[in-house]
């Protein structure tokens, strides 16, 4: 028996309002990444996240009960690895186009799909070999012209980390698939955001800087920008099949890609559109398969 609502409309709104206030967040984090410091910026974004997101346990009458943890290790790896992924991300961000940054992190899925095999025994098949291929020829097509056009020592190391983000991510959520037996959703998103939040503080003695009030503000907005996010994903798959979501969780690329034309005067590289198609296409194969065997899993 299905437990999800049957809203698909809602449901569609409410993932597609979630990839524009992801891509609001990312631009506040790019608008400020010349004059903060990383860790001060994970701090903030990490920090005022909290706020929507206790709120949000609070309506749900969740808050402080699904505080309360079986699994406090699995919390900490999560977190852990969450955290090195936010700093990794933030990082790319500051060096690379927010929407070439944003399609890096595509790559989750797929590595999600390998992690699985690699680590959790499960099956190598042709499909997460295709999508493999898929993403391995999309990161060539973007990176290579870099390396043609002579010294971009700094692009590169944001490609780089842009890489080490989506694997960071996908370790992350192979830690979930583990404790989300246990642990409610909210109960992994307030961990991970507390453990972050933690991480980022502890950069304070490496020299933070005095912010003026409209720096202040995108770092406020970077926080309530992420957690809102987090909230309409999560009400969004309560409200339809996930399968019915997937479509959709790549136009949110359109919030990126009109962040760098109109906000940033940044046009599209030519690998950019060449890779575009490439990596999408293959985490949409790794993300797709995952939901495929599950739907067996199911039956």
């Amino acid at each position: 028996m299905n437990d999800v609502a049957d809203r698909p409309l809602a449901g569609i709104l409410l993932r597609v309002l979630s990839g524009l206030f992801f891509a609001a967040m990312l631009v506040c984090v790019k608008a400020v990444s010349n004059d903060v410091p990383l860790g001060q910026t994970v701090f903030f974004r990490s920090a005022f996240a909290l706020l929507p997101i206790v709120a949000f346990m609070m309506w749900r009458r969740e808050f402080p009960r699904a505080l309360a943890t079986r699994r406090p290790y699995g919390h900490l790896l999560r977190s852990g690895l969450g955290a090195a992924a936010m700093f990794a991300s933030f990082a790319a961000v500051a060096r690379l186009p927010v929407a070439e940054a944003t399609l890096l992190a595509q790559l989750s899925p797929v590595a999600l799909a390998m992690g699985g095999v690699l680590l959790l025994g499960e099956r190598l098949t042709p499909h997460r070999v295709a999508a493999l291929a898929l993403v391995l020829c999309g990161v060539a097509v973007l990176v290579l012209p870099e390396l043609r056009g002579g010294p971009a020592a700094d692009r590169l190391f944001g490609y780089g980390l842009g890489i080490l983000s989506a694997l960071l991510s996908a370790g992350a959520l192979l830690t979930v698939r583990r404790i989300s037996r246990t642990e409610s959703p909210a109960t992994i998103a307030f961990y991970f955001v507390f453990v972050t939040t933690l991480a980022g503080l502890a950069t304070l003695g490496l020299g933070w800087v005095s912010v003026d009030g409209p720096m202040l503000a995108l770092l406020v907005l970077a926080g309530l920008f992420g957690g809102a996010a987090h909230i309409c994903m999560t009400v969004a798959l309560g409200m339809t099949e996930v399968s019915r979501l997937a479509p959709f969780e790549y136009l949110a690329l359109i919030w990126p890609v009109l962040a760098d034309l109109w906000l940033f005067g940044q046009p599209l590289s030519e690998g950019f559109v060449l890779a575009l198609p490439l990596v999408l296409g293959g985490a949409m194969m790794a993300a797709m398969e995952g939901r495929r065997l599950r739907w067996r899993l199911q039956r």
